[in-house]
C-alpha cells in the first residue's frame, strides 16, 4: 500500500524524496530517453513514487494528453476486469466448460485459471515478426474463415498439452478470456455495450482514468491481448491500482488476493527473461514487483515495496527489449526498499 494520496482530477507532482539520489535517478532517465536511435525511442516516461510524479518526460510529438497504444498491457487490464466479475460471483477461475465450441473434446477441461496463467493447452505460435508462422498476426490482422472474430481465432486451435501442465505464452487466451467475460455479462454475438459499460465504470471510471479507447473486434469481443490506448499517467493510474492491492482511495475494486495471485509465478520465459503470473510479469530481482509488459517496450511496473509505479511507452526492437527491461530496472532501483 502507498502511503502517499490518490489522484483526483490529475496527479500531483512532488520533489523525490531525500532518501533517493537525483543524480542517480536522472541519470537513469537519461539513459532510457536518450538511447540510440537504432535501440529505440522513448514516448513517454512516468514516474510515480509516494503517490506523486517525480519524473515525467514526452519525446518529440508527444504529450501528457497523447493517447499511446497498450499492445499487450492490456492483458493486465482484461485480468482486473476478470477479477471484477469473480468477485461478483459471476465467474470462478476454477470454471471449465467455457465454450460452446468445446464441448465435444477435451477442450471442455480448459479452466479460466488455466487461460490467465498460459496454461490452457491450445497450440499458439506469438511471432511478432513472420507473419507466415505468426498465430498472433494472423488473430489480429489476417484473413480467414475467423477474420473479426479473434476469440473465436484462437478458441479453434487444438490442444496439444492437457491443459494446466505447460506454459506458453499467448495472446489469444487472453481474447479467449474476453469473450468468457462477454458471455458471462450476457452479451449479444457482435455487440460489446455491456462490455464496455463494465469496463468503463467499473475500472476505468472507478479510478479516474478519462483517456482510455479500448477496441472490440468485429464479434463485439473485447482485444484485450493488444489494444487500449491511454495517456501515460491513464496507464499510471492503472499501475497505482495494484500498487495499492486493488484498492482505490478506500474502496476495494479487485478481491482481496487477486493481485497476489497476479504476481504468483506459474512461469517463465527464458527469452525475455521474465517470470509470469496471471496476465502479469514478474520481474524476479525486485520482489513482490509485477509488470504489465506490451510489444515495443509498454511498460508499468508496479513495486509495492518502493511505493513505485513507473511507465514507458515507445518503440523498441525485440532485440533491445532486454537492454530496455535492464533499464526500467536500474532506474527502479533507485527508489530503496521501505
Amino acid at each position: 500500500m502507498t502511503t502517499g494520496p490518490f489522484p483526483t482530477t490529475d496527479w500531483p507532482s512532488a520533489e523525490v524524496d531525500s532518501a533517493v539520489s537525483v543524480a542517480h535517478l536522472d541519470a537513469a532517465v537519461e539513459r532510457i530517453t536518450q538511447r540510440l536511435p537504432e535501440e529505440g525511442v522513448t514516448h513517454a516516461l512516468l514516474v510515480v513514487h509516494r503517490g506523486a510524479i517525480v519524473r515525467e518526460y514526452y519525446g518529440e510529438g508527444f504529450e501528457k494528453d497523447s493517447t499511446l497504444i497498450s499492445w499487450s498491457m492490456a492483458k493486465s487490464m482484461t485480468q482486473a476486469l476478470i477479477g471484477m466479475a469473480v468477485g461478483d460471483g459471476l465467474l470462478r477461475i476454477e470454471d471449465t466448460h467455457l465454450l460452446t465450441q468445446w464441448e465435444d473434446d477435451d477442450r471442455r477441461n480448459i479452466s479460466l485459471d488455466d487461460l490467465l496463467t498460459m496454461r490452457s493447452g491450445l497450440s499458439w505460435v506469438e511471432d511478432y515478426v513472420d507473419d507466415k508462422a505468426s498465430d498472433v498476426i494472423e488473430m489480429l490482422f489476417g484473413e480467414s474463415e475467423f477474420t473479426g472474430d479473434h476469440a473465436a481465432y484462437a478458441a479453434s486451435k487444438p490442444l496439444i498439452h492437457s491443459p494446466g501442465t505447460e506454459w506458453l505464452y499467448s495472446s489469444g487466451t487472453t481474447n479467449i478470456i474476453a469473450r468468457v467475460l462477454a458471455n458471462a455479462l450476457g452479451e449479444t454475438n457482435g455487440s460489446h455495450e455491456k462490455f464496455r459499460s463494465f469496463m468503463y465504470t467499473r475500472l476505468f471510471d472507478a479510478i479516474g482514468m478519462t483517456s482510455p479507447i479500448a477496441k472490440f473486434d468485429s464479434a463485439g469481443t473485447f482485444v484485450g491481448s493488444s489494444f487500449v490506448y491511454a495517456t501515460a499517467r491513464d496507464f499510471a493510474r492503472f499501475g497505482y491500482l495494484y500498487l495499492n492491492d486493488g484498492v482505490w482511495d478506500g474502496k476495494r475494486l479487485l478481491p482481496e488476493g487477486w493481485v497476489k495471485y497476479a504476481g504468483t509465478v506459474i512461469g517463465h520465459d527464458p527469452d525475455m527473461p521474465l517470470d509470469y503470473g496471471a496476465q502479469w510479469w514478474v520481474w524476479p530481482e525486485d520482489k513482490d514487483s509485477i509488470m504489465a509488459h506490451g510489444y515495443e517496450g509498454q511498460i508499468i511496473w508496479v513495486s509495492p515495496r518502493r511505493d513505485l509505479v513507473a511507465v514507458h511507452c515507445g518503440k523498441t526492437d525485440a532485440a533491445f527489449g532486454a537492454q530496455l527491461r535492464s533499464m526500467m530496472a536500474g532506474l527502479v532501483e533507485v527508489f530503496p526498499v521501505q
